[in-house]
């Protein structure tokens, strides 16, 4: 991931200041722009389809109720046919015994059906499908019920109807447009065995016509409850599953919304269903009403790019005004970089930022000027401090000659523990001393350890036994110098209760995760714990050791941090731990 983005930001980084402030402006003015552009767009098309919706919505509603009170007036009209007693009583009454009588019957049918097709001009005709045959059919208002009729969806429909209307829709036919049918079974006081049908024919050309002015830009359908469509502007759609144009199911819900797709455009369907199961369908494209955010969003975009252009001169100059004094600046350290420190003849760069940088580089010009001139000075002061460094090498050259000496002397004289002794203790300050360095590994910390227990060993003999448990791996590790020498010599001194038994004393070295931790564990007096940790550490120069423990736990802490350093835990009679924990690197 450091590397791509290393791979993306190097041709950058390699710009110019002015070619990068003006990119750095021109994104900053850019991006807010853009996003300007496309809020304003996504807002007016949401304001815009919430709109059409809220009147497509209403355009629908309307529709339905016009459908609804259409088909009301034309259920009442079926009603006055159904309850018309004196019309049933004509169409069955057996003529075979004084066929004459039809003749009254034909005249009440002809002029009542008259009337009824004067007074509605909208029914293109009424017909009653009948089984008596005594009566005569004259082939318009009176009609056979025949085979045909019976396999008629006409007559289907009607199927457990129970004298309740029915609306069916007819495709045209060669000799006729589409036709909305009103079919009624009239079976008073019958209900299993109709005397006859009702028809009544209304032009589909009548019902769209409820609809028509909505279609300017739209496409509003009429679908009965199976999905079949009932009235269209496009005739060649009637009597056609509403699936086979719209391709996404209408939800459950009797009105609603939903996106979809009509003849390869997207389109917005809004539907609303009548009391009797037809549903309003108004497609409505969204290129339609999209057009006018499409408009305005191109306005919006011309005023932004014209604001664009604007922004990037006023950009560029800004930058170009910016960065000559940056550039000038520049040159004043290059001067300086070629040790040409009198700057007199710079022009002052004003009072910005900018301009007190350039009035401090003259400042820092001159003391450089005045600094240069002391530096033999410095220099003889070094090599003077230099001369006592090694006038102080010469000491502990001194002691381990001395200590030389003083070996030799106890061998003349046949003292063995003599002759150990002196030779542990210079081996211990060889160590110690180190050349003058504050780290030693942990194998020769350990070293130095050893050589002190032996030197001690020598005072108390068998009183202490030291056990050493060590991981071989942290033994190259780095180790402050003289880390374990005070907690040993705390132990030999103060946790030493009984002069018989002595004291067991363990020291242990071994890695927890990322650290070292360094232990030493005593099976002495202990003590009592006061305080929180750290607190319970003695100060330095205490008379606990010679170094001082917390002189120990203050120099881990500047060489590796705070979360390292010492942690100590003693309980009275048993025992103390030191924890000392490094990094294990």
């Amino acid at each position: 991931m450091k590397r791509l983005t290393g791979w993306l930001t190097r041709p950058f980084n390699n710009l110019r200041l002015r070619e990068k402030l003006f990119v750095m402006f021109l994104l900053g003015a850019i991006i807010p722009l853009l996003f300007f552009v496309l809020y304003s767009y996504q807002t007016i098309k949401s304001e815009l389809s919430d709109q059409m919706y809220t009147n497509s919505v209403s355009s629908v509603a309307q529709i339905n109720s016009n459908l609804e009170n259409k088909l009301d007036s034309y259920t009442k009209l079926s009603a006055t046919l159904y309850l018309n007693t004196t019309l049933r009583a004509y169409l069955t009454n057996n003529y075979s015994v004084e066929p004459s009588l039809f003749v009254d019957a034909y005249q009440y049918i002809n002029n009542t059906f008259s009337n009824m097709l004067t007074t509605n001009p909208d029914i293109q005709s009424i017909s009653i499908y009948i089984n008596n045959d005594s009566l005569p059919a004259d082939g318009i208002y009176i009609k056979r019920m025949d085979q045909s009729f019976r396999n008629s969806v006409i007559y289907r429909s009607l199927l457990n109807s129970y004298g309740n209307v029915r609306f069916v829709s007819t495709p045209p036919a060669a000799d006729q447009p589409s036709m909305f049918t009103l079919t009624r079974m009239l079976n008073i006081s019958n209900l299993d065995n109709a005397y006859g049908i009702l028809t009544i024919n209304i032009l589909e050309s009548d019902i769209y016509r409820l609809m028509e002015k909505e279609t300017s830009e739209k496409t509003v359908l009429i679908a009965n409850e199976r999905g079949i469509i009932m009235s269209a502007k496009d005739k060649s759609m009637l009597n056609r599953p509403l699936e086979q144009y719209v391709k996404d199911d209408f939800p459950s819900s009797s009105q609603g919304r939903f996106d979809s797709t009509f003849n390869g455009e997207k389109m917005l369907v809004v539907y609303n269903t009548t009391k009797f199961g037809w549903k309003s369908v108004s497609l409505v494209p969204y290129s339609s009403f999209l057009s006018k955010a499409n408009n305005t969003a191109k306005r919006i975009l011309i005023y932004a790019l014209i604001s664009f252009g604007v922004m990037a001169l006023l950009i560029y100059v800004t930058a170009r005004l910016f960065t000559k004094r940056v550039e000038y600046l520049v040159g004043m350290i290059r001067r300086i970089e070629r040790e040409e420190f009198d700057l007199v003849d710079i022009r002052p760069l004003g009072r910005d930022e900018i301009g007190q940088l350039g009035n401090v580089l003259r400042k820092m010009a001159q003391r450089l000027s005045n600094l240069i001139s002391d530096v033999y000075k410095k220099e003889i002061d070094k090599r003077e401090a230099e001369m006592n460094v090694l006038q102080a090498q010469i000491n502990p050259h001194f002691l381990y000659n001395t200590l030389a000496s003083i070996s030799s002397l106890a061998i003349r004289n046949s003292d063995q523990r003599m002759n150990k002794m002196v030779t542990d203790l210079a081996k211990f300050y060889r160590i110690s001393l180190n050349k003058g360095k504050n780290q030693i590994s942990i194998h020769e910390e350990m070293q130095l350890t050893r050589y002190y227990v032996a030197i001690q060993q020598v005072r108390f003999a068998d009183l202490i036994r030291v056990h050493y448990q060590i991981d071989e791996s942290v033994l190259p590790c780095p180790i402050v110098k003289l880390t374990l020498q005070p907690f040993v010599e705390n132990a030999m001194n103060h946790a030493i209760w009984d002069d018989k038994l002595g004291i067991n004393i363990m020291i242990k070295a071994y890695r927890e995760g990322p650290d070292i931790l360094l232990k030493i564990i005593d099976d002495g007096m202990g003590m009592r714990m006061q305080g929180e940790l750290g607190s319970e550490l003695p100060t330095s120069g205490d008379t606990l050791s010679g170094y001082g423990i917390r002189n120990v736990d203050n120099r881990i802490k500047l060489l590796y941090g705070d979360s390292y350093g010492i942690s100590i835990y003693s309980r009275l009679g048993i025992g103390t731990t030191v924890t000392i924990r490094i990094p294990g690197k």
